[in-house]
């Protein structure tokens, strides 16, 4: 599970007649800041032609450039490339935090920490200056695009960002219980197949796992599970702390379990011990619809590079079948 990770540098260039140089030197071309923000990743450039000094406005919709390097390399390739800079202006760099709940809670516990301001997120780029940082808020995985509409929360810390960098870091597990709901959920997860195909299974498993940011696997390996008296089965298990509900784990797992009427393995979640029955999120469903259902929703949460994979190992599992 990530809760913690950087943004890409911002940076104001002047003067607004660049763009053009800027679109041929990096082969890129204009997009609104808001799909630029969402496709981009750690550690790379966002520029923005400006004319005006300071206090640049700053909206969703402003056309940008998105450069998947480092604002060092980008500085390089436009200083080596002469291009008519007349002035920089680098943003206060970015943290992005994802909480469980109670985004509010968390913003209120660091503004008091850091003695910072409450800024929302444009509101931060146009008051934040270079040395200063920018902790950004959201409820949303951070594995996926994050748009500036899914920010909840935007605080300015006058403080660089490496020494306030390290002192989140020590601080996070408390700012993260303080918006914990219910607090963290330790379950357990049992994979049994009779094929045996426990590598492929498990790796669907543990695609789905890390792909919906479910949390930490502080356990795993082979055990035995005794479904009817003097029965043993080898069974594959893990241990899962989350902040997701376990009645939600088990009806997502259900749609692991199968594709249409194909039936992988049994998937298991207990609970403290007690297992978690598959009628208890059925809501009235019988097995297969149930089945059909949680894997609409699954495959609808999952980023497309992981739904591809897990097709192709389901793929090799149905044709091993034959």
């Amino acid at each position: 599970m990530r809760v913690l990770r950087f943004g890409p540098s911002i940076v104001f260039i002047k003067p607004l007649r660049i763009g053009g140089d800027i679109e041929n030197l990096f082969r890129v071309k204009p997009v609104p800041f808001d799909k630029a923000l969402g496709e981009s990743q750690e550690f790379e450039t966002i520029l923005v032609p400006a004319d005006a000094e300071e206090g640049t406005p700053f909206d969703a919709d402003r056309m940008v450039y998105l450069i998947r390097e480092r604002a060092d390399i980008v500085f390089k390739e436009i200083i080596n490339a002469g291009l008519p800079v007349e002035r920089i202006i680098v943003e206060a760099k970015h943290i992005i935090l994802r909480v469980p709940a109670n985004p509010e809670k968390a913003a209120e516990d660091i503004v008091r920490r850091y003695s910072g301001k409450r800024t929302g997120f444009a509101g931060g780029l146009m008051e934040g200056e270079e040395k200063d940082t920018l902790i950004l808020i959201t409820t949303k995985k951070l594995n996926s695009p994050l748009k500036m509409e899914d920010i909840d929360e935007g605080i300015l810390v006058r403080r660089p960002f490496m020494e306030l960098y390290r002192d989140l870091v020590v601080h996070l597990p408390i700012i993260m219980h303080k918006t914990m709901p219910e607090g963290w959920n330790e379950i357990t997860i049992k994979v049994y197949d009779t094929e045996k195909r426990y590598e492929a299974n498990l790796e669907r498993l543990f695609l789905v796992i890390e792909d919906l940011d479910w949390g930490f696997v502080v356990s795993e390996g082979w055990d035995w599970d005794y479904p009817r008296p003097f029965m043993r089965v080898p069974i594959y298990k893990l241990k899962l702390i989350t902040w997701e509900k376990p009645e939600r784990v088990k009806f997502l797992l259900k749609g692991l379990e199968y594709s249409g009427y194909r039936r992988f393995c049994d998937i298991d979640v207990f609970l403290e011990g007690k297992k978690i029955s598959w009628v208890s999120v059925a809501r009235g469903l019988e097995k297969f619809e149930l089945a059909k259902k949680a894997r609409e929703e699954l495959e609808s949460l999952l980023s497309p590079g992981v739904l591809e994979n897990l097709h192709e190992i389901e793929k090799e599992l149905t044709a091993s079948e034959s």
